[in-house]
């Protein structure tokens, strides 16, 4: 697992511990083993050779390294889109079984609240960290069509504890519902090749599709609606409005770019 001290990797990592063999964990952060079966790397994931040793015997990753949110796009695609390249490479001269790429919400951020948006739908970010993760995908499509590798790409919502703000009522994502689709896609049948999905909890006034569980099993658990009463603000969705909210804005992205 990439990326293995941030947020989710923190979760995930708890959670997977006692289920597999051997964990080995990858980030740029020292790491110290927790168990027995943990192995650390501290790796840069732009070094190939570094994240290709770390991941041998490895027999599937889950890829949660990079930069998590709007930057220079320089630094994005070394990050986000070579990162994922080189850990692709890797499964592929490693022979690994699957690897599970975390995508985003943001790769179509400028679609109106008011559609309900399904993966397969074209791409529409709303920024330059969008547009990296769209990239991510790519690849991920690519190593399975022209090199056979499984790959699942989970879009992940807005992974919060619990929502906060009026947009989590449609975006948020648990870390009980995280778990469950990341432990899902590392589990789907070994003929499953390329898919897309959206990770967000089952909240009722949610902007995306939620899979198909014949090509992802799991049904989220966890709904924003719970907490509807906890989020100040108004919380009647205008159904013109784009998904991404203030990540829209031209100011998010114009702070990112020369002068």
């Amino acid at each position: 697992m990439t990326g293995a001290a941030g947020n989710i990797g923190s979760l995930v990592r708890e959670a997977l511990r006692p289920e597999v063999k051997r964990l080995v964990l990858l980030d740029r952060v020292p790491l110290r083993p927790e168990a027995e079966n943990e192995v650390v790397h501290t790796v840069d994931l732009r070094d190939a050779a570094a994240v290709e040793s770390a991941l041998t015997g490895a027999d599937r990753a889950i890829h949660l390294g990079g930069i998590p949110d709007e930057a220079p796009l320089p630094d994005l695609l070394e990050a986000n889109v070579l990162g994922t390249h080189h850990v692709l490479e890797a499964a592929r001269r490693t022979g690994m079984e699957r690897v599970v790429l975390a995508s985003s919400n943001r790769v179509g951020g400028f679609y109106a609240t008011g559609h309900l948006t399904e993966p397969q739908e074209p791409a529409r970010p709303d920024g330059l960290y969008g547009v990296s993760k769209v990239a991510v995908e790519a690849l991920g499509q690519l190593y399975a069509d022209k090199f056979g590798l499984s790959v699942i790409c989970l879009r992940i919502g807005s992974f919060e504890p619990a929502p906060t703000e009026p947009r989590h009522l449609a975006t948020w994502l648990s870390p009980r519902d995280t778990i469950g689709y990341i432990r899902a896609a590392l589990t789907a049948p070994p003929s499953t090749r390329f898919v897309t999905a959206y990770a967000v909890s089952g909240n009722t006034r949610r902007f995306w599709t939620l899979p198909d569980t014949s090509e992802l099993a799991y049904v989220p658990v966890d709904n924003a609606e719970a907490h509807a009463a906890d989020i100040p603000g108004d919380l009647a969705p205008d159904p013109t409005a784009v998904q991404a909210g203030p990540y829209a804005d031209p100011e998010f992205t114009l702070k990112h770019l020369r002068p």
